[in-house]
């Protein structure tokens, strides 16, 4: 790689720090950006800083957002009463683009995991419950990932919702539409099993 000027070292280095991007990855986006009309790179430039300085948490789900309070939580067509968690904001985004939920989120900015030193304080739930403890809110959707810290995390809450006048509710999983049984992985079909419902 020494064969190319320092200034593009360190760009193809800068590209090769983001996830996903590998050194030959790195490499065809430095190369596109020299060729690119300078207005493109003063425009991805731009766009970073901008995101850098505007881009913040929303102050009641926490959500990325470039205001006080994201565009969900200052929706009035949204519905208040129910309450949708997730671990972080990709996952409220995967939610609003299926268009299958039409209420507020709360955003818990990661899943306990005691392996890792993560306990219920370093993650959003005392907010949640303030929020929940308004008395607004008549339903919990929990929707945390179903890996080991996921349905830790959706245990955990679901014991400390216990005595507020709440319907507490868990994403159903299973398997996928168009699975093939004989390719989908055990605990996925232990899950599917055991949430089975009436047809």
């Amino acid at each position: 790689m020494s064969y190319y000027p320092s200034s593009m070292l360190r760009l193809i280095k800068s590209f090769s720090r983001l996830p996903g991007i590998g050194k030959k990855t790195a490499e065809r986006l430095a190369m596109h950006m020299l060729r690119a009309p300078r207005r493109e790179a003063e425009q991805l430039s731009q766009s970073i800083m901008e995101i850098k300085e505007k881009v913040r948490l929303c102050a009641m789900c926490f959500a990325l957002s470039d205001s006080e309070q994201c565009k969900i939580c200052r929706d009035p067509a949204r519905e208040p009463s129910v309450l949708c968690v997730v671990e972080q904001p990709a996952d409220m985004v995967a939610i609003e683009k299926s268009g299958s939920f039409t209420g507020l989120y709360h955003i818990l900015q990661g899943a306990l995991s005691p392996m890792n030193g993560v306990g219920p304080d370093h993650i959003r739930i005392k907010e949640m419950i303030s929020r929940i403890a308004e008395g607004k809110v008549k339903e919990v959707v929990l929707a945390t990932s179903t890996n080991l810290e996921g349905e830790a995390t959706a245990s955990y809450l679901a014991e400390q919702l216990i005595g507020y006048p709440i319907k507490v509710t868990r994403i159903a999983s299973g398997v996928p539409m168009g699975g093939d049984l004989k390719y989908v992985d055990q605990v996925t079909l232990k899950r599917a099993m055991e949430t089975r419902h009436d047809v």
